[in-house]
């Protein structure tokens, strides 16, 4: 049975004897398990717990296991590589610590699918290097609405007042809706002197 990306079930796992670490986390963190391969396993941690601290957390108490060679961490992906012995045993070890540290392994997509938040997280850093090409001038919130006026516009010259295709009033008003939606909450008020 394939049971968090490896085979067996929780109940064939042998116990871990001691704790890596003297504490777990108040809250159980979830996990996904990305892959396993002999001597290397990838987890990713969910976006409510990519704290620094509670990542450097499992990494320190992953790094003073006996079983681990190496852990390597991407805190703005949320994943977390360890590097283990390809032993017999092993990686059953690595996850018994885990899970005695408050590690849970599910799905953690919560209501997105893995390819939306692959999309969102796509969006997110074009959107960085956008800022960063531009001086922080420019960004997705400025250019999504003026792509859209645009096309409104060009839609307007080139088929008039046609109301069969996507008219370009309904453009228009996407463009001046997306413009204020975006921007809602970066208004601040105008200081009195």
């Amino acid at each position: 049975m394939l049971t968090n990306g490896y085979y067996g079930t929780l109940t064939t796992m042998p116990k871990f004897m001691a704790k890596a670490s003297g504490e777990s986390f108040s809250q159980p963190i979830a996990t996904k398990v990305i892959s396993a391969t002999p001597g290397r396993l990838r987890l990713r941690v969910n976006s409510a717990n990519r704290q620094p601290e509670k990542i450097q957390r499992i990494a320190d108490a992953l790094e003073a296991h006996s079983s681990v060679n190496q852990v390597r961490t991407n805190i703005h992906h949320g994943s977390i590589t360890i590097e283990h012995g390809k032993e017999e045993g092993n990686l059953e070890s690595v996850l018994a610590a885990l899970r005695d540290l408050g590690i849970i392994f599910r799905d953690i997509t919560e209501g997105k699918s893995e390819a939306a938040d692959q999309v969102s997280t796509a969006a997110f850093d074009f959107n960085k290097q956008i800022k960063l090409a531009t001086n922080g001038r420019v960004d997705m919130r400025i250019l999504f609405p003026i792509g859209l006026a645009t096309l409104s516009v060009r839609q307007l010259l080139a088929k008039g007042l046609q109301l069969d295709i996507i008219p370009w009033y309904v453009l228009a008003w996407y463009s001046f809706d997306s413009f204020l939606k975006l921007h809602a909450g970066s208004q601040s008020e105008p200081k009195n002197e």
